[in-house]
């Protein structure tokens, strides 16, 4: 699960991620902290070191303990509660070393105070963990006070439950939170207590996962920030208020009414009620909804601690022929311990990850839609997905040439050519990243995802590349107009080249893949304007214009962005490219405001500022076509003599607001000069102008 936690945490924020044994070690503020505890679905606890020293033996344990300055993170009369790990030759019993320490913790409040602490195992203001390995002793806080698997919301519990952070973990491995975003519902037939139910219903809703708790034990720690964690317990409410209104059907269903009734009063108490539906019925017996096409997913029993391997094979023969037939058209996840579990069902899994369950290997069996354009669509399906593939190899006919001649790698093949086929077709080297764009209500669901089905299975034949380079994202309208919602968990990152140039996309987890292919062009012209000058990105993204005014000779580069993990993104293209040090600088910052604050001049500036955003990050909300002309004015403000900025924007009905324009600068409509032969049949993609400062 380590990669898994890797990717929550780069997520939130996170710096130095580093995964390690059952761990990973990250570094940040303290409100980060609070931010895992709230918001990772994975973790099981959130250590924060406090002392690191050498211990031989008992007295020495004691002397490193009673150094630490407890006072600063305890009060006299509060309580404490230690957990130890490890041993050496003269430290040979964890409970009498944990007593040691809790001594030695208490010895010095009552040195100093006169009054001692008390100890409470359940709920302790701070829980204390020791490790030692051979001398080495590190002494931490338990920020999360108690495992994060424990949500707080599973109320009862069945023969053989799993552990909430596992089963998040089944359904992150499983693409869930995409599927979830195109509509598509959830099934569990062996539900039990409803846990991988409901935990869909939560990663599915954008509900954070410790909302449901009323502990963690940062509560009565004195270093704790009250006001950091308020108010990232209302921005998690809002956000899983916005999310539930947009959750795809989930059901549960089990032959036993008692965990029936359990999974219900577990939902009840996640606040899901009414979302998520469970029934009595057999697993053997479910059909797939009327929704469409989702994730089937669950946990058959597995010998271990209900029923006895041998008699779980007709079973498991039974749920194979559900997997393979009824659901064939949907993604399908069967989590076990069973041996062999594949030959059991008899149906060969697409991957295979082993997970633990306590101590005990499973296996998470994964099965992709298995979907054949010959059986399930029309003739007259079949003659519009010939006609698609036909358009295809005309494309890439009349693009040839080019391609060819200037060595492009990464292009656009394909753009809502035919309205039939509403999608957008690129190409990245060896990938394909398609984008469907979503259909109007007055199309029927089914005939839209029989189209798409139809498109996809021909898109690797013409060209000629495995169906597992292929990536599909559906395009929707956003709300909020944020830029960085996440699509995805896969983190699918390839390296790619462009213009003689390094640039990592993911193909997987995000909407767009980290490199604007419609902005080729206005990136050789930033090349060629940036030698000797102090390039300004604003709005910077994954970096890739600072990457090509670096390459055109910049003295430096700043890249200014809201988002840390967009920022991280381009520290990474600039060192794939060799363009290290003081000399390029990264500026995490709501670039409206930045700009005001900004005192520096430059002599190129790029700005691509969003369509609309109302980040909370922000002081205000920023629509396009009512701030572009305030914006415009504040950043020229930034040029030097001479200076000049590419302005850029992707919304099609843009039209300029030319007030703020005086006698020392020009203002001059390039958008014709940047675009290459693969944009050239939609020019409304985007907008460009270049502005000059005489």
């Amino acid at each position: 699960m380590e990669p898994l936690l890797a990717q929550e945490l780069k997520d939130l924020g996170a710096q130095g991620v580093r995964p390690a044994r059952a761990g990973v070690a990250f570094r940040g503020p303290v409100r980060l902290a609070y931010a895992v505890c709230l918001w990772s679905r994975t973790a099981s606890r959130v250590i924060y070191p406090l002392a690191r020293f050498h211990a031989s033996d008992q007295q020495g344990l004691y002397e490193g303990v009673y150094q630490i300055p407890w006072e600063e993170h305890l009060d006299k009369g509060g309580t404490l509660a230690v957990d130890f790990t490890g041993t050496n030759e003269e430290i040979k019993h964890t409970g009498f070393a944990a007593r040691k320490v809790k001594d030695a913790i208490v010895d010095r409040f009552r040195d100093l105070t006169g009054v001692r602490p008390s100890v409470d195992t359940d709920q302790p203001d701070i829980r204390i963990n020791v490790r030692l390995r051979t001398d080495r002793v590190a002494v931490n806080l338990d920020l999360s006070g108690e495992s994060l698997h424990r949500r707080g919301y599973r109320v009862h519990a069945g023969n053989a439950p799993l552990k909430q952070n596992l089963a998040a973990a089944i359904l992150l491995f499983s693409d869930w939170a995409a599927i979830a975003r195109r509509g598509g519902p959830f099934i569990d037939p062996m539900c039990g207590s409803g846990t991988l139910p409901i935990e869909a219903a939560l990663l599915a809703s954008d509900t954070a996962p410790g909302l449901t708790r009323d502990y963690f034990g940062f509560l009565g720690w004195l270093g704790h920030d009250a006001q950091a964690w308020y108010d990232l317990l209302a921005e998690a409410k809002e956000r899983s208020r916005v999310g539930k209104e947009k959750l795809p059907a989930i059901l549960g269903f089990d032959t036993n009414p008692s965990m029936i009734r359990a999974a219900q009063q577990n939902c009840i108490q996640a606040g899901l009620e009414g979302y998520i539906h469970f029934k009595e019925g057999e697993a053997l017996e479910v059909q797939p909804t009327r929704e469409g096409r989702g994730l089937l997913a669950f946990n058959p029993p597995y010998g271990e601690r209900q029923g006895t391997v041998a008699g779980l094979q007709p079973l498991y023969r039974a749920l194979g022929e559900v997997v393979r037939f009824r659901f064939v058209d949907w993604h399908r996840t069967v989590f076990t311990g069973l041996p062999n579990a594949a030959k059991a069902l008899g149906v060969t899994p697409k991957k295979s990850t082993t997970l633990y369950n306590g101590p005990l290997a499973c296996s998470l069996l994964s099965f992709l839609p298995d979907i054949r354009p010959e059986r399930q669509i029309s003739h007259s399906a079949h003659t519009q997905v010939e006609m698609f593939a036909n358009r295809l190899k005309k494309n890439h006919k009349q693009l040839r040439r080019w391609l060819k001649k200037e060595g492009v790698s990464c292009y656009r093949l394909y753009d809502a050519d035919m309205p039939e086929y509403a999608m957008a077709v690129d190409i990245y080297e060896r990938w394909v990243h398609v984008q469907e764009y979503q259909a109007p209500d007055t199309i029927d669901p089914e005939k839209a995802r029989d189209r798409l089905n139809a498109a996809l299975s021909v898109i690797p034949s013409v060209l000629d590349l495995p169906a597992d380079n292929l990536f599909l994202k559906v395009r929707r309208k956003r709300s909020g107009g944020s830029q960085y919602g996440k699509m995805d968990q896969r983190g699918v990152q390839r390296e790619v080249r462009e213009g003689g140039l390094k640039f990592l996309v993911n193909l997987s987890d995000y909407l767009d893949t980290g490199l604007f292919l419609d902005h080729a062009p206005t990136r050789r012209i930033i090349r060629q304007k940036a030698m000797g000058r102090r390039f300004l990105n604003l709005f910077g993204y994954t970096g890739a214009s600072s990457v090509y005014a670096a390459d055109g000779g910049a003295v430096e580069t700043m890249t200014v962005d809201l988002s840390n993990t967009y920022l991280n993104w381009a520290r990474q293209n600039m060192a794939l490219n060799g363009f290290e040090g003081s000399a390029h600088t990264f500026i995490s910052a709501d670039c409206l405001g930045w700009v005001e604050r900004c005192h520096s001049r430059f002599g190129l500036i790029f700005l691509d500022p969003p369509t609309f955003s109302n980040s909370k990050s922000m002081s205000d909300t920023f629509d396009l076509q009512r701030d572009h002309g305030a914006l415009i004015r504040s950043v020229v403000t930034l040029l030097e003599p001479g200076g000049e900025l590419i302005f850029s924007n992707n919304l099609q009905r843009f039209k300029m607001d030319d007030s703020w324009i005086d006698s020392t600068l020009t203002l001059t409509e390039i958008t014709d000069q940047t675009f290459d032969p693969d944009f050239k049949r939609n020019r409304k993609i985007h907008n460009c102008w270049h502005i000059q400062k005489k």
